[in-house]
């Protein structure tokens, strides 16, 4: 009787929903109560922080240097929240939803217990890293662009108590930053167009560094671009209104200039001591290296050395007129909300 009542349940979703075989958001899941974060809290105690940002926007380096701290440990790339198929794919199955609910089940309360399951997960693969590190203090950072503010919404569902840092990069260094890893890391997945863009900086790099030729096609750069002001104003929308207090913006030129004084609002905001003496000199130690960098150079060379990493403003050395005519008229605003330019004349 109850498999009867519960292929009936299983049915009703999927008239429902239109679905034939999972639940594919965290909307379709309730978010955990004030109780079961506490419950979750007091087996799993560690402070949670993520780290957000658009790809190559310096995530990698925050978190590096956020980890300096002796309490703080912060490793990268767990995608619980920013990139299919998410920490949501565990309870996804509409049967696993219905075992995790079904009234039969005593362990459940009477609720759903799939924000439960994603929840002791997540805190196991953090804090098993964190003890062995010896450290307090947990975060992912994990670039947040494939999602934008829906990962906002779905980290609030599971983690309402956890800490959220956003990192953001001037668009132009940061969607050329991202067109040369491409380049360097996924050349068997470009298009044909693209892969001869690549041969062509490789064989005969001037034309593209003296601003005659495009790295970018004209489709390719006009989503970068929209991919990056939708990041931005997503995340940082969605972080003011859902975390509030507990949510902090940088900008990565200013984590270069001053990187000490940019950190102590992330360690205060995470609650450990931003004042240890010895954490200037960790900083400045950490930031005398560039592991992106050295891998990449020690991989393709041919590619790694033909334009400024890291740096500021690289995009100027490569952007054609054409090019900075698409981003002025897409992401113009936003360079100027962010102080990267004071007007449209650039």
């Amino acid at each position: 009787m109850n498999r009867i009542v519960q292929r009936f349940a299983l049915a009703a979703r999927v008239l429902r929903h239109g679905e034939t075989n999972n639940r594919a958001s965290f909307d379709d899941i309730p978010p955990l109560t004030p109780e079961q974060v506490d419950e979750a809290r007091s087996f799993f105690p560690m402070e949670k922080f993520f780290i957000f940002g658009h790809a190559r926007s310096g995530t990698t380096l925050l978190a590096r240097l956020i980890q300096v701290h002796p309490e703080v440990y912060c490793s990268w790339q767990a995608h619980f929240f920013t990139r299919s198929p998410t920490l949501v794919s565990l309870v996804s199955d509409l049967e696993v939803s219905e075992w995790l609910s079904r009234r039969s089940n005593r362990w459940n309360r009477g609720k759903d217990l799939s924000a439960v399951v994603m929840r002791a997960a997540s805190d196991f693969i953090l804090e098993r890293e964190a003890r062995r590190a010896g450290k307090t203090v947990v975060g992912d950072k994990s670039p947040n662009n494939l999602m934008n503010g829906d990962s906002v919404r779905s980290l609030k569902s599971i983690y309402p108590d956890a800490s959220l840092i956003f990192i953001v990069r001037d668009g132009r260094d940061t969607i050329l930053s991202h067109r040369l890893q491409k380049f360097i890391d996924l050349p068997d997945q470009l298009a044909a167009e693209d892969l001869a863009i690549r041969n062509d900086l490789i064989n005969d790099p001037q034309p593209f560094l003296s601003g005659e030729r495009s790295i970018f096609t004209s489709p390719g750069l006009h989503r970068a671009a929209h991919g990056w002001v939708r990041n931005v104003k997503e995340t940082v929308n969605q972080g003011k209104d859902l975390f509030a207090k507990n949510f902090l913006s940088m900008r990565f030129e200013d984590l270069l200039d001053d990187p000490f004084s940019i950190m102590q609002p992330a360690w205060n905001l995470l609650g450990v001591d931003s004042t240890l003496p010895e954490l200037e000199a960790a900083i400045t130690q950490e930031m005398s290296s560039n592991p992106d960098a050295d891998w990449q150079r020690q991989t393709k060379a041919d590619l790694a050395d033909k334009i400024r990493k890291g740096v500021p403003g690289s995009w100027q050395d490569v952007f054609t007129e054409q090019d900075k005519q698409i981003f002025k008229e897409i992401a113009g605003d936003s360079l100027i909300e962010w102080g990267y330019e004071q007007d449209h004349n650039w």
